[in-house]
C-alpha cells in the first residue's frame, strides 16, 4: 500500500520546495492534485519540459515517487464542446503519466446534478473513447463521486465503475465526502464493502455532516451549491474507527491490482497550510498505525 500526500495545500511553494516538504514530513509518495503548471483544473495540461525536468530532479533528490495524478475535467458535460475538450485534456494527461512513469490517475465524475441523465450519457461517451487508450497504456483510472456531481451516491458510483468490467477502472472512496455518499447517514462500513474488490484508493480527511441543522449556514437559503471540508481526522464527524476497521477486514493494504499495483491511501488535507507541519505528520502516522500496524 502506498501512503501519499495530496500536495494541493502546499502547491504555492513551487515544484522543488513542494517535493522536499513532503519528504520532510516522512512520506514516500506524492498525490499530484491539480497544479497550475502541471494539470490545472478543467484546463489543458501544461507540464512543460522545464517543469517535468525540475519535478524529476526533485524526486530523484528526495527518493520520492508520484503515486498518482488527480485530474478534474468536464468529461461528463453537459455541454458537448466542453466534453470534447475534456477528452483532449485526458489524452494529453495520459501521455504525461506515461512519460513520468505514473500508472494511476484518479478523477471525479464532474457532471451537473441538475442534468444527471445527460451527464451520465456523456460520461459513458467519453469513456468509450478513453478506455481503449488507458488499457493500451496500462493506466488505472480511479473514479470518485464528488459533492455537486451528477451522482453523489457511493454505491451508485461503484456500480458505474463496475459496469466497465475492466481492471483499468477502479473506485476511489473519499472520506471527507462520506455524508454526501449516503445522504447524511455516514455509515462507512457498508459503502466500503459494497465497493469491495474495486476499491483501490482512499482519501483521508475529516468533515462535518452538512445535513445536520445549522452545521453550515449558507446564504441565500437554497442556493445551488454544496459545502464540505477536508480537515484533520478528529475535527469532523466521519466515523474513522469503523472506516479503518473495515479497511483492515477487507485487507485493503495487502492487495495488489493487475493494473497500477498497490492500493493508495492519501492524506487529503486542505485549507489550513499553517497546520500542516503537525497535521501532515500526524495523518501519516495514523494511517501507518491503523493499516500497517507500525
Amino acid at each position: 500500500m502506498k501512503i501519499a500526500f495530496d500536495v494541493d495545500v502546499i502547491r504555492d511553494l513551487g515544484i522543488t520546495k513542494m517535493v522536499h516538504q513532503v519528504a520532510d514530513w516522512g512520506y514516500k509518495y506524492i498525490e499530484q492534485s491539480p497544479h497550475p503548471q502541471i494539470n490545472p483544473f478543467y484546463k489543458h495540461p501544461k507540464a512543460s519540459r522545464e517543469i517535468i525536468t525540475e519535478y524529476k530532479n526533485a524526486l530523484r533528490a528526495t527518493g520520492l515517487e508520484i503515486s498518482s495524478y488527480i485530474v478534474v475535467y468536464r468529461w461528463s458535460g453537459p455541454d458537448e464542446a466542453r466534453r470534447q475538450a475534456a477528452v483532449r485534456n485526458w489524452k494529453r494527461m495520459i501521455e504525461i503519466a506515461v512519460e513520468t512513469g505514473v500508472q494511476v490517475i484518479n478523477t471525479e465524475l464532474s457532471g451537473n446534478p441538475n442534468e444527471p441523465e445527460i451527464c451520465e450519457e456523456m460520461f459513458y461517451r467519453s469513456m468509450e473513447e478513453l478506455l481503449p487508450i488507458v488499457e493500451r497504456e496500462g493506466i488505472r483510472i480511479e473514479i470518485q463521486s464528488h459533492p455537486w456531481d451528477f451522482c453523489e451516491n457511493s454505491n451508485e458510483t461503484a456500480d458505474i465503475v463496475k459496469s466497465f468490467r475492466s481492471e483499468n477502472v477502479k473506485y476511489l472512496y473519499s472520506a471527507p465526502h462520506t455524508f454526501f455518499y449516503d445522504k447524511g447517514k455516514g455509515d462507512v462500513k457498508p459503502m466500503l464493502e459494497y465497493a469491495g474488490a474495486d476499491l483501490s484508493h482512499v482519501l483521508i480527511a475529516d468533515t462535518m455532516n452538512h445535513t445536520k441543522h445549522c452545521r453550515y449556514i449558507v446564504n441565500p437559503p437554497g442556493v445551488d451549491a454544496t459545502i464540505h471540508q477536508h480537515v484533520a481526522v478528529g475535527k469532523g464527524e466521519v466515523d474513522f474507527p469503523t472506516l479503518f476497521q473495515t479497511l483492515r477486514d477487507m485487507k485493503f493494504a495487502e492487495q495488489t491490482f493487475k493494473v497500477g499495483g498497490d492500493p493508495i491511501i492519501a492524506a487529503a488535507l486542505f485549507g489550513y497550510p499553517e497546520e500542516m507541519n503537525v497535521e501532515a505528520v500526524a495523518t501519516r502516522e495514523l494511517i501507518e498505525r491503523e493499516l500497517l500496524r507500525k
